[in-house]
């Protein structure tokens, strides 16, 4: 049985056991939320190295590094060295989005390396396999893609990305809106190009059922991905946008009523003023799904320092309900992320998180912020060092000041006020 049947028997699996104690909140709040289809136990029947994760209503916002090779860099010490640093910095799940290279053997590398749930996009890997083999993406057969998709299960991966939103339909609304920029979504663009080149239905939407056997069969939580996605914040909330959003709604009933549990993917670049708005619409459209959002990215601007422009976006969208924040990182639109763009863009997707956490009230997040206050009072520096988000980041930066007896930083030295209040209050 799936995590999702064995919900709706009443019975609570050993993971919903697991993710209760790792959110300290009562098992039966995990299960009635899978059943209610509001959270998601994501770990693949194969995959029994890790620990389960449960994302959703009412649980800690979650945190996804995106990590893989691509064609100009097929390094995959490299790719091991982010599965370390994601591991390290904190991440919550990763997602190996290689499209260079030898793509089974790099994933099974990763979900070696990792001790964090994994999540893939299989949809690159039979594109790369059309071109190692001297065919056009667009040639690929339904067989190629589903084939890919077993392959993923069986080697573990714990969810997977798939569009089965771009439909014939979806594509009309797009060419009759009109946008700035297009289709950002790379598995978007794969499959819009196939519809368009062979004049027929996207397979993951016309056979899903199909689909939904194989991930009932590994148990892989399925993450309706946003493939018609704004890339640029004068596109957020357009017509195709909307309507690729009410047939993942429509999969998501199809999805639950054979026992497969669903996440939703949501839009990249979106202005601030319609953030909030989204991810309702995303709640009240897919029955109240677990939100997985990108960013989201609320200026265009920023390249270079998109992980703030994300982390500000999904601290929005985070307070407004969404659940699962992938990760930008300042290389974002640029290049390949380094070891340090992948490090900073999970400590400000962590930020963003917990600023979330605070405004939906979820357990145990707010206490932490009174406890640095607590640490800031009593000028307890390794308190504050370990209760940070990057307490590596604050032990280099920290500076006591000499002149204060170690009581401040150098920032106000003797004049520190926390010191000066308690002189006056003595």
């Amino acid at each position: 049985m799936t995590q999702l049947e064995m919900a709706r028997k009443n019975k609570i699996s050993e993971e919903m056991e697991i993710c209760a104690r790792h959110e300290g909140v009562d098992p039966e709040f995990i299960r009635k939320g899978v059943e209610n289809g509001n959270i998601v136990v994501i770990r693949n029947k194969k995959h029994k190295s890790i620990s389960p994760l449960a994302i959703g209503k009412g649980l800690k916002t979650k945190v996804n590094a995106n990590i893989g090779t691509s064609k100009d860099r097929t390094d995959i010490d490299l790719e091991l060295k982010k599965v370390r640093i994601s591991v390290a910095a904190g991440a919550d799940t990763i997602m190996d989005l290689s499209t260079g290279g030898n793509i089974r053997a790099i994933r099974k590398a990763i979900i070696k390396e990792s001790s964090l749930v994994i999540g893939t996009v299989p949809i690159y890997q039979a594109a790369v396999q059309m071109l190692n083999s001297k065919k056009a993406i667009v040639e690929m057969s339904a067989e190629d893609m589903f084939r890919v998709i077993e392959e993923n299960g069986e080697d573990g991966v714990d969810f997977i990305t798939v569009h089965c939103g771009i439909t014939r339909k979806s594509i009309g609304c797009l060419e009759i809106g009109g946008r700035h920029l297009g289709i950002v979504s790379r598995g978007g663009t794969f499959l819009a190009n196939w519809i368009k080149c062979n004049k027929r239905e996207n397979p993951l939407y016309e056979q899903y059922d199909k689909l939904l056997e194989i991930a009932r069969h590994y148990d892989m939580v399925i993450s309706l991905g946003d493939g018609l996605r704004p890339g640029c914040i004068a596109d957020a909330t357009d017509r195709a946008q909307i309507e690729e959003l009410i047939t993942l709604g429509e999969l998501t009933k199809r999805a639950r009523d054979q026992g497969v549990q669903v996440m939703i993917e949501g839009p990249g670049h979106v202005p601030i003023r319609e953030i909030k708005a989204n991810v309702e619409l995303e709640k009240s459209l897919c029955q109240g799904a677990p939100f997985y959002v990108l960013g989201p990215i609320p200026t265009d601007i920023a390249p270079g320092y998109d992980h703030i422009t994300a982390a500000i976006g999904g601290a929005i969208a985070g307070s407004a309900g969404a659940d699962f924040l992938c990760y930008v990182t300042p290389a974002e639109h640029l290049r390949l992320p380094t070891i340090e763009d992948v490090k900073e863009g999970i400590i400000a997707s962590k930020i963003a998180a917990h600023i979330a956490d605070i405004a939906k009230g979820v357990p145990g997040a707010i206490e932490k912020d009174l406890l640095m206050a607590k640490y800031r009072d009593e000028f307890n520096w390794e308190g504050q060092v370990n209760i940070s988000i990057d307490p590596e980041k604050v032990r280099t930066c920290l500076e006591t000041s000499e002149s204060a007896g170690k009581e401040g930083c150098t920032m106000c030295g003797e004049f520190c006020a926390i010191k000066l209040g308690k002189i006056n209050s003595a």
